[in-house]
């Protein structure tokens, strides 16, 4: 009996990998399926959607590490959004072979997201389908108050820096990767370079200063201060991640390189400093926490 499972999945927190257990409940050795989406349906029905928190590459390694066979990946067009419930489960069920869909209490689908979960009930009693809502999952956060696990509720976590929590709801620590890029080598100057990331995959946390670990595409790994902001100390610059990496061999070349940095903790929030040798001293205390 295939099982399928249907949403945007961004991030595959532990609300979605609760949705991959039931649904595995019911196929223990069949198929279980994520159908999702190449780009946030809101990108064509409002021109905006919310910052990713996954690339659809990380996304799809995600869902299958979580418990999924297989990822059925269908382009946003806008025939395909204005679809209404019925036509919607008819052009999946023509894609593919299901015998239940198990969705969240607050899933919607169809034109204008006209259908939810009775929806699907009704239609699934006459396309010969069970349909089963698995329960919210909820998890406590760092200072007691319980919250359900959802994509939204990561990105107002990132937006305030809190990526311990956000590590709570997604399961893991949040990560993003990026091109290694010749920034201004300030940091070189003061005694701690630092690697500057651009072309990034995910939206990044608020401003302020994390420990992190950095992973090269060889799998090599060190632990890291990042810095998000502007360089308030020197001037305003754009909005950019650099990350001082630690124990790193001297002489490693790391321009051009994709990596992927994960955070950690929050350390500081972003500050302009009076002078260079003040900011000087805040890092090295600040790379004395990311060790300690």
């Amino acid at each position: 009996m295939t099982t399928i499972i249907i949403g945007n999945f961004d991030g595959v927190h532990i609300g979605h990998q609760g949705l991959i257990r039931r649904a595995r409940d019911l196929s223990p050795t069949s198929e279980v399926v994520a159908v999702t989406f190449d780009s946030h349906p809101a990108l064509q029905t409002r021109g905006e959607a919310p910052p990713r928190l996954t690339t659809n590459q990380d996304r799809e390694r995600l869902l299958i590490d979580s418990g999924v066979s297989r990822v059925e990946c269908l382009q946003t067009t806008p025939d395909l959004l204005a679809l209404d419930p019925d036509a919607f489960v008819e052009f999946l069920q023509s894609r593919i072979d299901f015998s239940a869909v198990v969705e969240g209490a607050d899933f919607r689908f169809g034109c204008r997201r006209s259908g939810d979960v009775k929806t699907l009930g009704e239609i699934g009693l006459r396309r010969n389908f069970k349909t089963i809502v698995a329960d919210n999952v909820d998890v406590a956060l760092r200072d007691g108050q319980i919250v359900s696990a959802r994509s939204s509720m990561v990105r107002w976590l990132l937006a305030n820096g809190r990526v311990a929590d956000a590590q709570r709801v997604l399961g893991r620590s949040y990560s993003v990767t990026g091109i290694v890029v010749l920034g201004q080598q300030r940091g070189r100057q003061l005694g701690y370079p630092t690697a500057n990331f651009a072309q990034l995959t995910s939206v990044l946390p608020s401003d302020g200063v994390y420990s992190v670990g950095v992973e090269d595409a060889q799998g090599r790994q060190w632990r890291g201060a990042a810095s998000i902001g502007s360089n308030p100390t020197f001037g305003e610059y754009p909005r950019t991640l650099e990350v001082h990496v630690l124990d790193m061999p001297k002489n490693t070349d790391l321009y051009g390189q994709s990596m992927r940095i994960t955070f950690h903790e929050w350390l500081r929030g972003m500050m302009r400093f009076d002078s260079v040798d003040v900011l000087v001293s805040q890092i090295a205390r600040d790379c004395a926490q990311v060790v300690a």
